[in-house]
């Protein structure tokens, strides 16, 4: 905590002052133009990784990056995505997976949350993830199955997205575009769902746009 406190501290005198117009400009009202999905991971900073500022992304973090499609939940993630999509008026919805990720090892290995009932709840919203990477990727094993199953989770939660009311209005719309991305901790690379050829290719590659999804047949990263 005292690391924290200090923190604060430090924000306070060094990083503040040099944005205090825009913190103040920011007391007024918010105009971020994406909202960015990702996981609670403390190795993730959204910021750090897009280099962005304060005010330029809406932010929803949870265990596994997971959007639970409509109807099957009233948290916290619908709400906050209809409140980014039809208050806010974001621009572009990014679902970003990781390398590494604890909750898709918890769904591929479900005996390792079974202490841990809210979580395997919890994680039943990416059930459509478990199913794809057992009758798909049955001949991966460690890294590149969790590669393979947060890949194909960034997908299917794409697929979840896409049936919230307010996303699917915005579509019809055409104003509102969706990209999948995955990010590997180890390396800072980024990769994007190019839905021409049905892969995760480095961002660079990337032309952004609709991310339809088109299942692959292997792991791309």
């Amino acid at each position: 905590m005292q690391k924290l406190i200090q923190g604060i501290h430090k924000f306070q005198e060094e990083n503040f002052r040099p944005l205090q117009r825009l913190f103040e400009q920011l007391s007024k009202g918010q105009s971020p133009e994406t909202l960015f999905i990702t996981c609670s991971d403390s190795r993730i900073d959204p910021n750090m990784l897009t280099r962005s500022q304060p005010g330029d992304l809406f932010i929803l973090r949870n265990a596994g990056n997971i959007v639970p499609p409509h109807g099957a939940a009233n948290g916290g993630e619908a709400a906050t995505i209809e409140f980014a999509v039809a208050a806010i008026g974001v621009k572009d919805i990014i679902i970003c997976g990781h390398s590494h990720c604890g909750a898709m090892q918890g769904l591929l290995q479900p005996e390792k949350v079974a202490a841990l009932p809210a979580v395997s709840s919890w994680l039943s919203h990416a059930e459509t993830t478990r199913r794809i990477v057992r009758d798909n990727y049955g001949h991966l094993d460690g890294d590149r199955l969790v590669t393979a199953t947060v890949e194909e989770n960034v997908l299917v939660q794409l697929e979840n997205l896409r049936t919230l009311p307010a996303v699917a209005s915005r579509l019809v719309k055409g104003d509102l575009h969706l990209h999948g991305w995955v990010y590997k901790i180890e390396t800072g690379e980024v990769f994007a769902y190019d839905s021409t050829n049905g892969q995760f290719v480095p961002l660079a590659q990337y032309q952004p746009g609709e991310a339809a999804v088109r299942r692959r047949t292997g792991v791309t990263i």
